[in-house]
């Protein structure tokens, strides 16, 4: 059963150009393992956490180091959850997210849906 939906767009030259104000906002906004990605990476990834914000319907206590996008072996996209994005993922009863994200032609999205066993 879907318990959550949530899409993010983000113009990838304009994400370049706040990180070029700001430097200090890859470590705000990246854990350490999303570091050092080309602009288009890391702003799917900004994408993606804002879409998860989406899904769940709040921000209260996330931090954005709470959910690190990660691949698997097969190099699908997901997310490490700790924190405040767990606990409010576990007060939805989602037990698995799912993500979605793509870069091109100067733009980034992703998609999440959250979802929970019907039973």
């Amino acid at each position: 059963m879907i318990v959550g939906v949530g899409v993010d767009l983000v113009d990838v030259a304009r994400f370049e150009r706040s990180l070029e104000r700001t430097p200090r906002l890859i470590e705000r906004l990246f854990a350490p393992g999303e570091r050092g990605l080309p602009v288009r990476s890391l702003a799917a990834r900004f994408a993606a956490k804002e879409a998860l914000i989406k899904a769940v319907g709040h921000s209260t206590e996330f931090r954005w180091h709470d959910m690190e996008v990660v691949s698997d072996a097969e190099r699908n996209p997901g997310f490490a959850l700790t924190g405040g994005v767990a606990a409010a993922l576990a007060e939805l009863g989602a037990d698995r997210v799912h993500l979605s994200m793509t870069h091109d032609g100067g733009h980034a999205v992703a998609f999440v849906v959250a979802e929970r066993d019907a039973g």
